[in-house]
């Protein structure tokens, strides 16, 4: 019989968020992973189990992100030989571009910390937690992992240093969700993007992040909606998901404030001034993919502003 231990759940996430490739990210409500972490048999940490991965995670923990993002936590604190069992349960799909290998990082590195009780913040594992993610996408960036750790909507001035700020989330936006079922790998859609940009496009692009975080503030979502353009990422990396301009007009013509590319695709989102808008979306998606054969997922959610938390 398994000792007890402690269950956490870390949500998936929304990054680039159209107007802030690789600095900007929110949390969803859903999906997400668990994880379960308890006292062990044995010096160190054990991944016993991994359940809904369908062989695709590795259990050595230097190769696993949740895992290596709990490791690099275990050094800091001094306890790498500590006991431990990790248990994965995988509940969102990979190469969806919805953070599930930052969702992993987050809720392995909050779970030991909790179980631990180190009396570190979440801020203070962060930087873990963004390790165990670059083992999956091999880019250290927290677009992803902030907002799934810490939740609510991250901007981030600096990767490097972590210097990370939350925005303010205006009362009554929420979020659709459309994942068509093709993976995309991270590593392989970074790879595609141009390392040279128009100098025009880059100052277009600063008008649109700033104008966009002022309106968070202010609530204004006429100029939401107006700085929700990517004209840097979103053009090279549309051909990559079936029907996406389709799905962008569809997405426009319901009510949408803006519409784009999820992370690295092929998952897309679009944001919007209250639910029944949200949800139109959503059943034009489902009737868009469903008449060209393509399975897809949607989820309607509100940004959540609590990230990883304990059961």
């Amino acid at each position: 019989m398994s000792k007890p231990g402690i269950k956490v759940f870390a949500p998936a996430s929304v990054a680039n968020v159209a107007v802030g490739f690789d600095v900007l990210g929110f949390a969803l409500e859903a999906p997400g992973d668990e994880i379960i972490v308890r006292e062990g048999k044995q010096p160190g940490l054990l991944i016993s189990e991994i359940q809904g991965a369908g062989g695709k995670l590795p259990y050595d923990i230097m190769k696993n992100t949740a895992g290596y993002a709990a490791h690099r936590l275990l050094q800091f604190v001094g306890e790498t030989d500590r006991p431990l069992e990790m248990e994965i349960h995988k509940k969102m799909p990979f190469g969806s571009g919805l953070g599930s290998s930052a969702a992993s990082a987050a809720a392995g590195v909050f779970a030991v910390n909790e179980f631990l009780k180190t009396g570190l913040t979440k801020y203070e594992i962060l930087r873990f937690a963004v390790e165990g993610e670059q083992i999956a996408d091999g880019a250290f960036h927290a677009d992803n992992v902030a907002p799934s750790l810490l939740g609510g909507m991250i901007m981030i001035r600096d990767n490097e240093t972590l210097d990370i700020k939350k925005l303010h989330i205006p009362s009554g936006l929420f979020v659709s969700v459309i994942y068509p079922h093709i993976e995309i790998l991270t590593k392989e859609s970074r790879g595609i993007l141009k390392q040279e940009v128009s100098f025009k496009d880059v100052i277009r692009q600063q008008g649109n992040l700033g104008a966009f975080v002022a309106a968070m503030y202010t609530s204004d979502f006429g100029m939401i909606g107006r700085s929700l353009q990517d004209l840097l990422v979103e053009p090279q990396r549309a051909h990559l998901i079936p029907h996406f301009y389709a799905m962008k007009e569809q997405a426009m013509n319901a009510g949408a404030l803006g519409f784009s590319i999820s992370g690295a695709g092929p998952s897309m989102f679009a944001l919007s001034d209250n639910s029944s808008i949200a949800e139109k979306v959503n059943e034009q998606a489902n009737l868009l993919y469903q008449k060209n054969k393509v399975p897809v997922t949607t989820y309607l959610s509100k940004i959540n502003h609590e990230g990883a938390v304990r059961y």
